[in-house]
């Protein structure tokens, strides 16, 4: 935004070289030793082929006046107005695509953190559902029907359960620290997340059947702008090669004292003026105008080059894009179901446990493979989240 306010000012410089330049001059010469200068002595009634030395001049010497410059006609100029518009577009996508920048960092690790919530209430669930379960089992152990390694066993899950809990919300605090500097937001400041995450919320506005165009990406756009200037350069350099015209123009009031009686009333001062029509016809440069004309040309292509190159990349972007994303809801999916599963298969397991028909270990197991269930759906809802930022920034629509 700065470069943004920078090119204002440069824009308005440039106007500026095509208004009238009216300036003041004042200067006062105090001439210490006057010039000394030779005349024939026969024009004082002196012999022939001798001279005189006489002080021409006074003491003091005073001038002021204005002067206008009024550029009339340079090539290079009016190219420079002409690419005003051009320039501040330029600088206003610069800004644009700067935003879309921190908006698509700013998308990732908010939606990390609103997943880093999904993981905790998810463990906090696991925590819950233990602690009933080893309860229940006290009582089993206390009735003779289970063992004191059973409660021991149930104590080490539920601690590791609660460490974990305590890893992911040190993550999430960190991520909270992250997300306000991204924001420039102070991290002193209180920032509370308020949206939940669902798998209908993920799939919601993703691949649609609206037509792509490339000018719906904002870095498009700034290389369009780019190569518009690069011809705004050719067209400078050609135009630079035909003449320039300007108009000057002064007027100064003179006076010459003895002694410094300037703003002494009744003294005589003397008025100077002329105007001044100024043609430039350049003729030859030693071939520098037409070098300069070809590199601009070159740089122009370059500019092209890399626009085309762009449209590859982008293309190679949303297809990409595409992909993960189609692949990251299947494997939700896939991880969601499973999940679910996994709690059914827990609970029954539990039920057996209880009534005396199952054992330790195929509760344990249970909640072990419900763990890695819960686990496995968590990763695969970040990492659909995160294919679909990507691929809204794609498609130019975040």
């Amino acid at each position: 935004m700065l470069d943004l306010q920078i090119q204002q000012q440069t824009n308005r410089e440039v106007t500026g070289s095509a208004y009238p330049q009216i300036s003041a001059n004042g200067s006062i010469t105090y001439n210490a030793k006057l010039p000394v200068s030779l005349v024939p002595a026969e024009f004082f009634g002196g012999a022939p082929g001798t001279f005189e030395e006489l002080a021409f001049g006074v003491k003091w010497n005073a001038t002021g006046g204005v002067s206008l410059n009024q550029l009339l006609f340079d090539g290079q100029v009016f190219t420079g107005l002409q690419a005003r518009r051009t320039l501040i577009d330029f600088q206003e996508k610069n800004v644009e695509v700067t935003e879309e920048a921190v908006r698509t960092n700013i998308h990732k690790i908010y939606y990390q953190l609103v997943v880093g919530k999904t993981q905790v209430e998810l463990l906090d669930a696991n925590i819950e559902r233990l602690q009933k379960l080893q309860s229940d089992t006290r009582i089993m152990y206390d009735n003779g029907f289970a063992e004191k390694l059973d409660i021991d066993k149930l104590d080490v899950q539920i601690a590791n359960l609660q460490s974990e809990k305590t890893n992911a919300l040190n993550q999430i605090s960190n991520g909270y620290l992250g997300l306000k500097v991204l924001m420039g937001m102070p991290v002193n400041h209180e920032l509370v997340l308020t949206d939940t995450l669902s798998d209908d919320m993920i799939r919601d506005g993703v691949l649609d059947a609206a037509p792509f165009d490339y000018s719906q990406r904002l870095d498009y756009q700034y290389a369009d702008l780019g190569v518009k200037l690069r011809e705004y350069d050719v067209q400078r350099y050609k135009l630079a090669k035909l003449p320039t015209l300007s108009l000057n123009a002064y007027y100064n009031k003179n006076a010459q004292r003895d002694e410094f009686t300037f703003f002494k009333s009744g003294e005589s001062w003397f008025d100077i003026s002329a105007i001044t029509l100024n043609l430039n016809v350049p003729i030859f440069s030693g071939f520098s105008a037409n070098s300069r004309i070809q590199k601009a040309r070159l740089t122009m292509q370059q500019s092209i080059n890399q626009r085309e190159q762009l449209k590859l990349n982008i293309d190679n972007e949303i297809q990409t894009a595409r992909n993960n994303f189609t692949t990251a809801i299947t494997n939700l999916d896939f991880q969601k179901r499973n999940m679910q599963l996994a709690e059914s298969v827990y609970e029954q397991t539990k039920k057996k446990f209880e009534v005396g028909t199952g054992s330790q270990t195929e509760i344990n197991t249970a909640q072990t493979d419900l763990k890695t269930a819960q686990t496995n759906y968590i990763n695969a809802m970040y990492n659909a989240i995160i294919a679909k930022v990507d691929f809204m920034k794609a498609t130019g629509k975040l």
